[in-house]
């Protein structure tokens, strides 16, 4: 079982689909690769991991025969199992805005299916609280950190900064965007 880190009163819970083969070894989510990515984001938006809550849709590593570092989708029945998990967080953190880190935590949160793509860019709700989605930070990784990518994460992060009234620098508002 892997389950959330951070700070208990954060303004920003962020949520992932399930732990991977480096959470469950750490017994801590976002630890691996798409941690480390997450850890450059939250710093492009001048929040410390610290001062986030970090969980996962799933607690638990969806098993696979012959696991290794191999990973897989948790099904909806993994992902209903843990909501109440989840729920609860929620009602104990009392975050001003969730983000939903990829479709399946947009899936298992907020019920939605389809591709990321048509999700993000508007805001939801999930138990009363603002929840924006966007991609997952391994899409990054997997997409060869494509600019258009960055870009449109980088916008749903403006949006949950606008939303919190956050400071927003001019630097950090033409982040990803084409040089002229």
């Amino acid at each position: 079982m892997v389950f959330a880190t951070g700070n208990p009163d954060a303004r920003i819970m962020l949520v992932g689909e399930a732990p991977g083969h480096h959470e469950e070894r750490k017994r801590e989510p976002f630890v691996g690769p798409a941690g480390q990515m997450l850890d450059k984001i939250l710093t492009a938006m001048g929040i410390a991991r610290g001062d986030v809550y970090i969980s996962n849709i799933v607690k638990f590593r969806p098993a696979t025969p012959r696991q290794t570092t191999n990973n897989r989708k948790p099904s909806p029945e993994e992902m209903a199992s843990c909501l109440p998990f989840i729920q609860k967080e929620v009602a104990i953190v009392e975050p001003e805005c969730i983000i939903a880190l990829g479709g399946t935590a947009a899936e298992g949160l907020l019920k939605l299916e389809g591709a990321v793509g048509n999700m993000r860019g508007t805001w939801h709700q999930f138990s009363g609280i603002p929840t924006r989605v966007t991609y997952h930070p391994s899409y990054l990784l997997q997409s060869g950190s494509s600019l258009p990518v960055k870009r449109a994460l980088w916008e749903d992060m403006l949006a949950v900064m606008e939303k919190l009234d956050m400071p927003i620098s001019e630097k950090q508002r033409t982040f990803f965007h084409p040089k002229s």
